[in-house]
């Protein structure tokens, strides 16, 4: 059995906020559910390229994790994206800009 959750926005609040500390440009492409909404964050190196993460969750063992959604050419990963909102309105979208490909989701507490 899992803890209390956090809601969308708040870890989307503290997941900007950590991005900042570490000086990676990242921006809400979306506004989805405040309290439920489903997050999907598109890492871009800016080079053409990007890795669309999604988090998953395991009924089995409540864990959550990253997974890879979709990567390759950035408009290949941006159809993707548009997919997934077609799908789901209520869905975040972060992109996170670093060259370095840091996105910070295997941090502690990002799970």
């Amino acid at each position: 059995m899992s803890g209390p959750r956090l809601t969308a926005d708040l870890w989307v609040a503290a997941y900007l906020a950590r991005l900042r500390l570490e000086d990676i440009p990242a921006f809400v492409v979306a506004r989805g559910d405040g309290t439920a909404g489903a997050i999907l964050v598109k890492q871009s190196p800016l080079d053409g390229t990007a890795t669309l993460h999604q988090r998953s969750f395991d009924p089995l063992t409540g864990a959550r994790q990253w997974m890879v959604l979709a990567e390759g050419p950035e408009a290949d990963v941006d159809a993707a994206v548009a997919r997934q909102r077609d799908f789901d309105p209520d869905l975040w979208v972060i992109e996170v800009e670093d060259r370095a490909g840091r996105h910070l989701l295997d941090a502690p507490g990002l799970e």
